[in-house]
């Protein structure tokens, strides 16, 4: 599933061309994705401007001029196409064919606006089907099922390690679950959190309320966590996303923050510190693979 930084990805190449533009009229091709569309989904939608789009942990929201809100989900294989007039924006080399059957897009928002000249399309096309859509009041996005009680956002200076001590103090769940559990910190992932354990020297085993002093102060290797969170999500976002699997940037292009992975997907590899002469193992925690070096994660 594309995580926090594909999804930030994803919003900064739509901005551009969403942003101030009105929805002149919207194709719905299939009545469902993970769950069905909203109702008069496509008359909502048509006329109305798109004042802001953002971001809440791994979901898009497009702000619209009718007071309400498009919520976006990309699922496993979601992602968004821009056409347009004179071409599809498809720039770089591909090592991983991009989906263009017209069986896998499933909406087409055709706008007009300051950076979407007349003919100008978005596509979203999800083979797999695990994405949603949909609309809602903006009064009520706080207590959407999607959005209530998620945590805090890792990007940006509201994650500290004085925070994550008081999130962790006294929790005997491991590290990386806690870390998952997207009511504590909101959008972390699989991937990062594996890369940002590797570059804490932490073990994704240890209780996380251990990293936590008795008096609730962070440890020192809790403060690293916190600023290899913060790093390893910046570094993603400006490598443009990781591409794994279905993941595509907007414009097409790959994103390349996959060359700089320490442990993640590198079983039996050598670990990446200098230092160290361990060698990357994985272990399965709650169903997922997790990546890391025995020797200097403790």
């Amino acid at each position: 599933m594309p995580e926090l930084p594909e999804v930030e990805t994803v919003r900064r190449g739509l901005a551009p061309v969403m942003e101030g533009a009105r929805i002149v009229r919207v194709e719905q091709r299939r009545a469902n994705l993970r769950i069905p569309f909203p109702e008069r989904f496509v008359e909502r939608l048509e006329g109305a401007t798109v004042t802001a789009l953002s971001r809440r942990a791994k979901y898009l929201l497009l702000d619209l001029s009718t007071s309400e809100v498009l919520i976006a989900h990309l699922g496993m294989s979601g992602s968004f196409r821009i056409h347009l007039p004179e071409a599809e924006v498809l720039p770089g080399e591909f090592h991983i064919p991009r989906d263009r059957s017209a069986a896998h897009d499933h909406v087409v928002f055709h706008l007009e606006g300051p950076g979407a000249p007349a003919g100008t399309t978005v596509t979203y096309n999800d083979p797999r089907r695990f994405g949603f859509m949909d609309l809602i009041g903006r009064e009520g996005l706080a207590t959407h099922p999607s959005l209530a009680g998620l945590g805090i956002e890792p990007l940006g200076n509201a994650l500290s390690a004085d925070l994550l001590a008081r999130l962790f103090r006294n929790k005997a769940a491991p590290l990386k679950a806690a870390l998952l559990d997207q009511r504590l910190v909101a959008g972390l992932g699989n991937i990062y959190v594996c890369e940002a354990l590797w570059r804490a020297k932490l073990a994704p085993t240890l209780p996380a309320g251990e990293t936590v002093t008795g008096a609730g102060r962070p440890t020192k290797k809790l403060a690293m966590l916190a600023a290899a969170i913060r790093e390893v999500l910046e570094e993603a976002v400006a490598a443009g996303g990781s591409s794994l699997r279905d993941h595509r940037r907007t414009d097409g292009e790959l994103g390349y923050f996959q060359h700089s992975f320490a442990v993640y997907d590198r079983e039996g590899e050598a670990c990446a510190r200098p230092s160290c002469s361990g060698a990357v193992g994985r272990i399965v925690q709650s169903g997922r693979s997790t990546f890391f070096c025995p020797v200097c994660q403790t």
